[in-house]
Formats: C-alpha cells, structure tokens, sequence
C-alpha cells in the first residue's frame, strides 16, 4: 500500500482537463455577459444575455464537478494503492457526462430551456447525468473496499458523493404539482437543494484538499486530527442547513432561518485554520518541492478569509434583504467558486500534472490582484443597486445601471486580466510532460 505516490490515471486526469476547457469556456462566455453590461445590445442579435448567463453558469459549475470527480478519483487510488474497481464504469462516466455537456451547451445556444436557475436545460439531460453518478458511485466504494479506521478525506468523499445524488434529485422535485403549483414550496425546494448541493462539492474538494496537504507535508495525521474531523461534521451540518440564509426573504418557518444564521459559513473558519496551521508547519524543502500546489492552496486560505467575512454579512438578515439578488450575491459566488473551489482544484491539478515555469509565477499573482478588483467592484456596484431598490422614491432602472456603468468596466477589465492569467496558469497542465516518481 503506497498512499502517498503520485501517479498519473488517464480518466481521472481527463476528468480534470475536461473541466480545465470548462472553466475556460465559462469564464469566456462570463466576460461575454459583463461586456454586455457596458455595451448594450453587444452581440445580442447571435448570442442574448439569457442564453449567456446559463451557458457561463453552467460551464463553470460542470468545471467544479468534473474537477471534484477527478480529483477523488486520482486520490482514491492513491489512498488505496489500488486501481480503479473498474475502468468500463469509469469510462462509460466519463463519456456521458460529456455528452450530456456538450447537449446541454448546445441547446443553450439554441435557446432550450426548461429548468431551474443551475440547471436552467431540459431535465430530460438530468438523466443520464444521474447515471454517470451512480457509476461514480460504486466505482468509489468498490476501490475503497472498507470504511474502517479510514482517515477524514474519505468520510467527506463518500459524503459529498451521497449527498451530491440526493440533493441533484432533490432539484427536481419542482416536476411535481405539489411544488411546481406554489411558489413558495418551489422556490423553497429549489434554493435549499442548491445550497446543499455546493455543501455536497465542498466536501469533495474540502477532502481532496486535506489529502493533498497530508501527501505534501509527508504528515498522515491531518487526516486523522481532531480539528479535520470537526471540519467534516461541520460541513455535513452546513450542508444539511446552511441553505437557510437563501430564504429570509421567503414566508417561511422561522426557526430554518434562526438555525442557518447560527451555523452560516462555520465550515470555512476550519478549513482556513487547517490551511493555515499546514502552512506552518510544512518544511521549506517540502514546499519548494511542491511550489505551485503549495501556492494555490495558500491563495485559497486567503480566499476563504474573504469569503467568509462577505458570507457572515450577507447572513445577517438585516443585511441580506438589502444584498439579497445583487451584485454583492454575485461577488460572494465568484469568491468562493474561484477563490476558494478553483484555486484548491488547481492545487490538485498542479499535483497530478506537475508543472512549473518562468510564466506560472506571475500568472498567478495577476489572478489574484484582479480577482480581488473583479470582487470589490461587484461588492460596490451590489451596494449601489441595494441602495437603489430599497429608495422610497426610486429613479429609473436605466439610470441606476448607469450610474453603476464605473464599476461594470473595472470588473470586466479586472475580469479580461483574471481571464488571461487563469489562461497561462491552465495551458500548461495541457502540455506532456513526465510526473514525479
């Protein structure tokens, strides 16, 4: 058993890149849909900003599960020392998943819709994603074999695994009179299942995190601490209610909203902790040796720093009616899908392709800087709007989004510089090149 050895899989690598060219083609169509802000009617007649809009949400959103999916699937083999269950199922996974993508994306284009904000396509394309899970599914726990004294990374894999199935199933339940014929049932259902779904993603990655901050401290026992098991029950409690915060605005019970309030975003504070205390621990030869997963696990720690002092604002009901369907909901998203998720799944990424050069450095800081502007401008221009919508008197809508028209070009700018940094950060994991032994 060699649970530490880096080895390169074929399929769970595919797994990674594909949601590599992902990212890429989302955050594409997403400074497509900030270009649009500031030009009105800009391409509109070939492409409208609500076929953008789905098509940038869903791409990233399929970026961090196929990245998820990847990354478990490399750092399972690596825990067990053992290949695959079976390399038919994994395959089969992988192939409907892309196609069930790339039919997704196109219906887009052609303007099929007919579901519920992530998954705006048809729920025909739910189907065969549901399968591919399954097929995950069973391939994780048969490559496993036992649970028994198992370290905290397979506890949040398995978890994330099952939850994910249940709470993308839990989506639809708005196909059913019951939900679909009041509003407040549906819109319930639909953001508590979404919610619940990034807990389920967070658990992979979150996992796939500590597994890798183990592998490059040379250190077992962060998977078997204290404090890394603490983060695990508080992400299956953040998961079960952290979605709460979602419905202040909805007639609901009060006592989901006063139980999200107290527990909102706790599962953050313990995975900067753990980064943090890692960072202090692990030895200058080890960290040189894994500089650039070393880096992105660093800029994610001050990510979740961020995302967290946003997320404990917003969750203040208070404040949330002002930010609630703002930019500000749009900066917190963008914090925590690429701050946090995507800098922790390229950590991963940089592990099972180990790459560096001249470029990767400066690349990186860029990304950071003007993810950070791209962020500020979205909170401001959030502000601006909250400010706006809660007047007594309230000017045109058209005057407001120019008033805040400043703010759209400093984040599509500081967004065209995030787009070329990522670019130079993600072409290399594409180029062959021999992985350490």
């Amino acid at each position: 058993m060699e649970p530490f050895i880096n080895k390169k899989y074929s399929y769970p690598g595919l797994f990674l890149r594909t949601g590599l060219l992902l990212l890429s083609i989302g955050l594409i169509f997403g400074l497509t849909g900030a270009l649009q802000y500031i030009l009105l009617g800009f391409i509109k007649q070939y492409i409208s900003f609500e076929k953008i809009r789905p098509l940038h949400v869903s791409s990233v959103v399929f970026w961090i599960i196929l990245g998820a999916i990847g990354s478990v699937l490399s750092y399972v083999q690596q825990h067990s020392g053992k290949k695959l269950h079976s390399e038919i199922l994994l395959k089969i996974q992988f192939y409907i998943f892309c196609v069930s993508i790339i039919s997704i994306l196109i219906s887009y284009f052609f303007g099929v819709f007919g579901g519920r904000e992530y998954w705006e396509f048809n729920p025909l394309f739910a189907l065969p994603i549901g399968i591919g899970w399954i097929l995950f599914i069973i391939n994780f726990v048969k490559t496993l074999g036992s649970f028994k004294n198992q370290p905290v990374y397979v506890w949040m894999w398995l978890t994330g695994i099952v939850f994910f199935l249940f709470t993308f199933l839990e989506s639809y339940l708005w196909l059913f009179p019951y939900f679909s014929d009041n509003v407040v049932n549906d819109m319930t259902i639909q953001w508590k299942s979404y919610g619940s779904m990034v807990g389920s993603w967070n658990q992979l990655i979150y996992g796939s995190s500590i597994f890798l901050m183990a592998k490059i401290s040379g250190d077992k026992s962060i998977g078997y601490s204290k404090i890394s098991f603490a983060l695990y029950f508080t992400g299956l409690t953040n998961l079960t209610f952290n979605w709460g915060h979602h419905i202040y605005t909805l007639p609901t019970h009060d006592y989901i909203k006063h139980i999200s309030y107290i527990i909102s975003m706790t599962e953050l504070i313990l995975i900067g902790r753990i980064i943090y205390k890692w960072r202090l621990t692990v030895s200058e030869a080890r960290k040189h040796f894994h500089i650039v997963s070393f880096r992105f696990l660093s800029a994610a720690d001050f990510w979740v720093f961020l995302t967290l002092l946003l997320a404990i604002l917003m969750s203040i009901p208070g404040i949330n009616v002002y930010t609630h369907g703002t930019h500000v909901t749009v900066a917190h998203t963008m914090g925590a899908t690429i701050g946090i998720n995507s800098f922790l799944l390229l950590a991963v990424a940089f592990d099972i392709f180990p790459r560096n050069n001249k470029y990767l450095s400066l690349a990186f800081w860029i990304a950071n800087i003007s993810l950070l502007i791209f962020w500020i401008s979205l909170i401001i221009a959030g502000i601006e709007k909250a400010k706006w919508q809660m007047r007594a008197i309230q000017s045109p809508f058209s005057t407001m989004m120019m008033d805040i028209k400043p703010y759209f070009i400093s984040f599509f700018i500081s967004g065209l510089a995030l787009i070329i940094a990522l670019t130079f950060i993600i072409l290399p994991l594409f180029k062959k090149e021999n992985t350490r032994k």
